[in-house]
């Protein structure tokens, strides 16, 4: 695993400090990482909706589609 130093005003130091004792981690290195994985998500989220968006449509989302759905799941449960 690889360090990184990391300078914080006295003001984001003692809130890190803060988030640590109260949300249970067990060093700020635990919560930064966590904070990073999280971020991570977000970004990973935020590519598959722009992947989405720049695709193509495929078609309508009406009340017939989501009845096919609907067909297609009680018919794939009773099997």
């Amino acid at each position: 695993m690889s360090t990184m130093n990391v300078s914080l005003p006295e003001s984001l130091k003692a809130f890190v400090d803060e988030q640590v004792s109260a949300r249970g981690y067990g060093s700020t290195s635990e919560y930064v990482r966590e904070l990073i994985r999280k971020e991570q998500d977000i970004q990973h989220l935020r590519d598959l909706l722009l992947e989405g968006a720049a695709s193509p449509v495929a078609g309508v989302a009406d009340k017939a589609f989501f009845q096919s759905l609907r067909e297609e799941v009680r018919e794939a449960t009773q099997e």
